[in-house]
């Protein structure tokens, strides 16, 4: 089972999550999600458990506990639906926010 983990301090590194979650059973994967832009962390992540009732365990354990000084959210993950073309409508993208380089 996939579990969503939010509230994370900014400098939780993955290894970090998965010593966490180890303490309630295996884990197979964890991830820290990042800003594209910046690299740096967004305040969740992922941890995907070996066994669903280990993971169910998990979440009754650590929701609601403290990492880092901050109260971490623990549950299932849900999927993610699909986002298409992002409201672009065929439109082109312009990737520096709309002004032109030009000088007038």
């Amino acid at each position: 089972m996939r579990l969503y983990v939010g509230g994370l301090p900014y400098q939780t590194t993955e290894q970090e999550l998965i010593e966490l979650f180890e303490q309630v059973g295996q884990v197979t994967f964890a991830t820290i999600i990042t800003d594209r832009d910046t690299g740096r962390s967004k305040g969740f992540g992922f941890v995907q458990m070996s066994d669903d009732q280990i993971a169910r365990t998990a979440i009754e354990q650590l929701n609601g506990s403290l990492l880092g000084g901050r109260t971490i959210t623990v549950s299932e993950a849900r999927e993610r639906p699909p986002t298409g073309n992002r409201g672009f409508q065929g439109r082109e993208r312009r990737s520096n926010g709309g002004y032109r380089n030009e000088r007038y």
